[in-house]
């Protein structure tokens, strides 16, 4: 049971990213806009395919990974679980984000002749998950405390928080001149459901006792906060269906939020854009469950310490007095009270060098008109957790090759791996737009021991879209 326990902790270091280093600034697809309202616009307007028109999964561990605790080379799995708890720290991380956009559309107006303004807006349903992995106390499962005599394990190990939400957003992005391009969008997010426990501190420690064999010490300050997971008293029946749509349509714990986001270009050639995302907050209101455990308890087990079967106690019993006393020794305080949570604010910033103009056939000479064929930059992501912020830098390759083909090549180092190379296309065939990503494709050949991966897919349909 120890060990299972230490697996489940070990567990948490995988790692999805929300990082789309090969969406941004990919102008081409309309959902580059939802990375930086303040982007570049190629397209008079368009729609989403409901449900289809972005999807986004991605995986990952800073970390052992599958293959370090299940390869097939001999070493007995304990020991590779023991050498992998050992070698993570308590700053290792799981996260898990899912984004499926709903609906989308946007259209650009302005003045008949210069239609310089454009309006995007959408539904989108959010997961992010995030838990640092608790190291002392994989280790406390793991190994025991007869083995750790005198050894104090923190409490503040444990952190994480989730939540699942909709969002719905519309967004203006204005083209002021040749150079520069700002915009902004407006958030309005709907809390499915919630929990989050991140500031905890104390711990437990066991030494050698007087009226027993050991005496455990636990000084603890532990609070874990809950919306949208257990009903209000006052409510009859157990969450449905129903419930779930009802919060993705604004019925569930609301917030406000923005974006901000803008694109300079300094020369012909060189461009520098920036945004911020999610600048927000949601209220817990409605079905809140709050759990605090704040003090310091003295446990030194019960009398007798083994089980007197001969006097009609059996081992069950015994256990279920140790339960029952420890249970009345702490004192959980279970609270209702409303809570605001902060969203992970997002930045994004890149520089680009495009050049390469399409010649014509019958001549040695450029298209004037025409878009530079290339382009390479270096983008910086950041993202704000609990335990501070991660970051990522990703050098690009990114090339026009037929009348509708696009594609973009990533170099990107993270918290994950050196050795991150990543692939998406672009396909216009007519008015309807189809793009695929994935990333860390020099670990495709084993799966199982890659230190990251991320799929993103989706379909449009484009409207008078500029021709090259």
């Amino acid at each position: 049971m120890n060990k299972l326990s230490a697996l489940l902790a070990l567990i948490s270091c995988l790692s999805f990213s929300q990082n789309k280093q090969i969406l941004y600034g990919f102008s081409d697809i309309p959902q580059s806009l939802m990375l930086n309202p303040g982007g570049k616009v190629k397209n008079k307007g368009y729609l989403g395919f409901p449900l289809l028109s972005h999807i986004h999964v991605s995986a990952g561990t800073s970390g052992t990974t599958v293959y370090d605790l299940f390869a097939d080379d001999g070493i007995d799995f304990n020991v590779k679980l023991q050498r992998a708890v050992n070698r993570m720290k308590p700053n290792d991380f799981f996260t898990f984000t899912q984004q499926l956009e709903v609906l989308s559309g946007g259209f650009s107006f302005g003045d008949f002749k210069r239609k310089n303004k454009y309006l995007s807006f959408g539904l989108y349903q959010e997961t992010d998950f995030i838990s640092y992995f608790p190291k002392d106390i994989a280790v406390l499962a793991l190994e025991g405390n007869a083995n750790n005599i005198g050894e104090f394990f923190q409490l503040n190990h444990v952190s994480l928080r989730g939540e699942a939400l909709s969002v719905f957003h519309v967004g203006y992005n204005k083209k002021v001149n040749r150079k520069f391009t700002y915009g902004v969008r407006g958030k309005i997010y709907s809390s499915i459901a919630n929990f989050h426990s991140i500031k905890n501190y104390g711990g437990f420690v066991t030494r050698q006792g007087v009226n027993n064999f050991y005496v455990h010490t636990f000084n603890l300050d532990f609070a874990l906060q809950t919306s949208g997971i257990i009903r209000d008293e006052d409510e009859d029946s157990d969450f449905s269906e129903k419930d779930i749509v009802k919060r993705t349509l604004f019925g569930g714990n609301l917030g406000l939020g923005f974006d901000v986001g803008v694109s300079y270009n300094i020369t012909k050639q060189w461009t520098f854009d920036a945004s911020l995302l999610d600048i927000g907050f949601v209220r817990h209101s409605k079905d809140i469950t709050n759990y605090e455990i704040k003090g310091q308890y003295v446990f030194e087990g019960i009398n007798p310490l083994f089980p007197e079967t001969n006097e009609g106690q059996t081992a069950e019993d015994y256990w279920n007095e140790v339960r029952e006393t420890f249970e009345d020794l702490v004192d959980i305080d279970e609270t209702t009270t409303k809570y605001t949570t902060w969203r992970p604010i997002k930045f994004n910033a890149s520089l680009n060098y495009v050049f390469g103009k399409q010649k014509y056939e019958d001549c040695d000479c450029t298209r004037h008109d025409d878009e530079y064929m290339n382009a390479v930059g270096l983008q910086l992501y950041a993202i704000n957790r609990p335990k501070g912020p991660q970051s990522a830098l990703t050098a690009y390759y990114y090339r026009r090759f037929f009348k509708g083909l696009r594609a973009k090549v990533t170099y990107t180092v993270d918290s994950y791996s050196f050795s991150n190379i990543g692939l998406g296309m672009s396909a216009h065939l007519g008015s309807l737009n189809f793009y695929v990503m994935a990333d860390n494709f020099l670990s495709l050949k084993n799966i199982y021991n890659a230190q990251s991966a991320s799929l993103q897919l989706g379909f449009n349909y484009i409207f008078n879209k500029n021709e090259d």
